[in-house]
């Protein structure tokens, strides 16, 4: 989600590009100017090559490999947007152990002692390249907070202030941390801990609140062994793994049990949040199907846990709150709703990788972005009618 305030959504693709001008131009400056002696980054490379370059522990957890997704269903039919992504690059997934290694900012940015700024823990959304990050919006980071002991980097792009990216970014590298170190207990973990639900999934998976560094602005530390896992879903589709730790380590509760078996999640009526334009004449149509209205995000994590586990059909406008569709049951059935403006393919992903699960779209009115051409309508809202919803419904029913 864009973090313009919701009547500026529209101007997104401008600011995005000022954004990026920026961060170039702080960057070279603060290149000239004695910011690398603070950390900032001088180069860039991957997790591999800063440890063979430093001679650094490098650990890999999953090999490189090609996911292959089923084609959905919906309307329109074979839209460009999934047929592009039937087939997906996995990156290697791996665990890096750096000497003297920093962090920077409020999006977790690492750098190593030799000032290269690790991409495969601090890839960010739509950027040209390294110079475009935007660690380089502080040209000359504070002097750097000494650790003389081991920090573990769970922080990344978003997941500040993003419930789906906590959730698949930032909580599935501690898995990783464990898998390529097992029995490793850091002095510390760079982790978010200002929300709620950040607060309550830290409770649920046992760390140790005296032992987070939460990431800022002006965050800038230096340990003696930084521990860096490599993001696990850098391009926003998940994988089966990732899911699979999530439903593992993050259990549904006895009272799931209780809960209705058809849900409808709104995004409320604010407009430019994604929201359903016609969410009343919808939900009228609903209801009599059985359904009841959730709004997820004002709900603790584990009722949302238990609410998406509990459900046989979900329906929804596209929003963060579908990522509890990693904790769904097999045979679950998903109708997800866009605005023709963006698309993305992350919950296509995570029910795609449930045994006996049913997925269709819906994309709603409004001009349609050509393949080949960048989708900007991150926060449009969704304009669909109760007789396309009706008919997208029956549809899946009937798979």
């Amino acid at each position: 989600m864009s973090r313009l305030p919701r009547q500026l959504q529209p101007l997104w693709p401008a600011v995005k590009v000022g954004h990026r001008a920026g961060a170039r131009v702080l960057g070279g400056i603060g290149r000239r100017t004695g910011g690398p002696a603070r950390g900032l980054p001088v180069r860039a490379g991957t997790s591999a090559e800063i440890a063979a370059a430093e001679g650094a522990p490098y650990h890999v957890v999953h090999e490189a490999r090609i996911d292959v997704r089923e084609r959905p269903v919906g309307a329109p039919s074979s839209h460009w947007y999934f047929e592009e992504h039937l087939r997906t690059p996995v990156p290697e997934v791996s665990v890096v152990e750096l000497a003297g290694g920093r962090v920077l900012g409020k999006h977790a940015a690492v750098v190593s002692a030799g000032g290269t700024l690790d991409l495969d823990a601090s890839h960010y959304f739509g950027i040209a390249g390294w110079k475009e990050h935007p660690v380089h919006w502080a040209p000359r980071p504070p002097e750097p907070r000494e650790i003389d002991g081991t920090v573990a980097v769970l922080a990344a792009r978003g997941t500040g202030h993003n419930y789906y990216h906590f959730l698949i970014d930032a909580l599935p590298r501690l898995g990783m941390v464990g898998q390529a170190l097992p029995g490793l207990e850091p002095d510390h973990w760079v982790l978010d801990h200002h929300t709620r639900y950040q607060r309550e999934l830290v409770g649920l998976l046992g760390i140790d609140e005296q032992r987070i560094i939460e990431p800022v602005g002006g965050l800038s530390l230096r340990a003696r062994r930084l521990v860096v896992p490599s993001l696990p879903n850098a391009s926003t589709l998940v994988t089966r793994e990732t899911a699979a730790w999530l439903r593992t380590h993050l259990p549904a509760s006895p009272a799931a049990g209780t809960l209705p078996e058809r849900i409808y999640v709104t995004r409320g009526h604010a407009p430019n949040t994604r929201s359903l334009v016609h969410e009343d004449a919808v939900w009228a149509m609903l209801e009599p199907h059985g359904f009841v209205r959730v709004d997820p995000g004002t709900l603790p994590v584990q009722q949302q846990i238990d609410h998406f586990a509990a459900a046989r059909v979900v329906v929804a406008p596209h929003g963060a709150a579908l990522v509890n569709l990693v904790f769904s049951r097999p045979g679950v059935r998903v109708l997800e709703m866009f605005a023709p403006g963006y698309l993305n393919g992350g919950y296509w992903s995570i029910v795609d990788g449930i045994d006996d699960s049913r997925y269709r779209y819906l994309v709603g009115g409004g001009a349609a972005v050509p393949r080949g051409r960048a989708m900007r309508g991150l926060m449009d809202d969704v304009d669909v009618t109760p007789a396309h919803v009706e008919a997208e419904l029956e549809r899946l029913l009937a798979d």
